[in-house]
């Protein structure tokens, strides 16, 4: 009874006592460990450590740029494979609380980047971090966002479920296939546009009576938007598509002649559609063909059918980092979007509004 009193504030008499009298400090359960030192202001650079960056395997010379541009080291995690394939994941940091970006392009090898980014997920969930955010620069399987044949699966849905299900609390993305992607998602999703580098690129290199192409009836929105903010003219090519990967192009609407065309695309895969594009251009008079297209997927053929076609340059970012073929490319330009993608991060951990990157 005497205990109980004393910690309810009273004596044995009845009268209160002090409670700092009462209070006793919890020794740690080792006790040889170090007392933890005095907790230190805030300076500018002390509140970064709330959030860290980390990445994968498929882009991680993007990842060091976007650090670079924040002033920030790279988190540290061993992303390695055992001898029968299986990926492994090791954070070799304490992320408790903290807000955490994993940077991971889903190209190619598609499925190894994708797992890599649903495990690294899961590791930071497992690990108490306190927000997780997917930042993925290229959303691979983005081009099968809709059953266009009978038995056949949604797959840009599936692996926005295999996100949300793995723990991710946000996706930050660039230039989706199709804007619609971001309702698969049950979580915030913020979907950039590289329209502001590339619009500064045409700016600075295609002076001349320039006009911006729409490749397909699809991407007339996104080539309307270049134009509106370039105060240039619009035509669109009428393509048709006859096998996965292969199109022709068939008609060029509006005026092209004399002038230098500039088609907007969001990716170049094989360059089929590109080549067959500059072509019809060229048929109509266009003076000059380029290009600018925020993904470079570049697979198959595309280098090869991109050096010998009549294009003279093709502006890419590097969602997507460039093999050596395509880094050997002299029509091929890369360039970088760390400074925009980095600017949404630190604006998504301080809960600023990121509305004036969507242009």
């Amino acid at each position: 009874m005497r205990l109980l009193l004393r910690f309810t504030g009273a004596s044995s008499s009845g009268k209160t006592q002090d409670f700092g009298s009462c209070i006793r400090r919890f020794e740690s359960s080792r006790p040889s460990q170090a007392e933890p030192g005095p907790l230190k202001n805030f300076d500018g650079k002390a509140k970064m450590n709330g959030f860290s960056i980390f990445t994968g395997n498929s882009n991680p010379g993007l990842a060091k740029k976007i650090c670079n541009h924040l002033e920030i080291p790279l988190g540290g995690a061993k992303v390695t494979t055992f001898s029968d394939g299986e990926i492994q994941i090791e954070i070799e940091e304490n992320v408790r609380s903290k807000d955490v970006f994993i940077l991971q392009s889903t190209c190619a090898p598609v499925n190894n980047n994708l797992v890599e980014l649903l495990l690294l997920i899961d590791a930071f969930k497992r690990s108490s971090a306190k927000r997780i955010t997917a930042v993925i620069p290229y959303y691979g399987y983005s081009r099968q966002d809709k059953k266009v044949a009978p038995r056949v699966p949604i797959s840009a849905k599936l692996v926005a479920d295999l996100l949300t299900v793995s723990g991710a609390d946000r996706i930050i993305t660039m230039d989706l296939h199709a804007g619609q992607i971001q309702g698969f998602f049950n979580i915030p999703v913020d979907n950039l546009f590289a329209a502001q580098v590339m619009i500064e690129y045409i700016r600075e290199n295609m002076k001349n009576d320039t006009i911006i192409v729409s490749p397909d009836a699809g991407g007339v929105e996104r080539a309307r938007a270049y134009a509106k903010r370039l105060k240039t003219s619009l035509a669109i090519i009428d393509k048709r598509r006859e096998l996965p990967n292969q199109a022709k192009a068939m008609a060029v609407i509006g005026d092209v002649a004399g002038k230098t065309a500039v088609i907007i695309d969001d990716m170049v895969d094989t360059a089929g559609t590109l080549v067959e594009a500059v072509d019809a251009l060229m048929a109509y008079g266009a003076k000059e063909v380029h290009a600018c297209c925020s993904h470079a997927v570049l697979s198959g053929p595309a280098i090869e059918r991109i050096s010998k076609s009549r294009i003279k340059s093709l502006a890419v970012t590097d969602t997507i980092p460039l093999g050596a073929p395509g880094a050997a490319c002299e029509k091929i330009n890369v360039l970088s979007i760390a400074k925009l993608v980095g600017e949404a991060i630190i604006r998504s951990h301080r809960g600023d509004s990121v509305t004036s990157l969507f242009i």
